[in-house]
């Protein structure tokens, strides 16, 4: 269960749910991937905790592109 950073916090950044997962998982992986850390520190240990509150801080956002 995802305690920190608040889904609702979460939602604020993004605009849905899908949305939210599919950014939390690109990121993640690019940190497995060893892109650098955007942020000083962390609470969370693992890559999707860290893209949850680097999302939550406003450091990765979505951007679309229009077809």
């Amino acid at each position: 269960m995802l305690l920190y950073p608040s889904v609702d916090k979460l939602l604020e950044r993004v605009d849905s749910r899908y949305s939210l997962i599919m950014l939390a998982s690109k990121r993640a992986h690019e940190i497995e991937s060893g892109s650098p850390l955007l942020l000083d520190s962390y609470k969370s240990r693992k890559p999707v905790g860290k893209a949850f509150e680097e999302i939550a801080a406003g450091k990765v956002e979505l951007t679309r592109t229009e077809k």
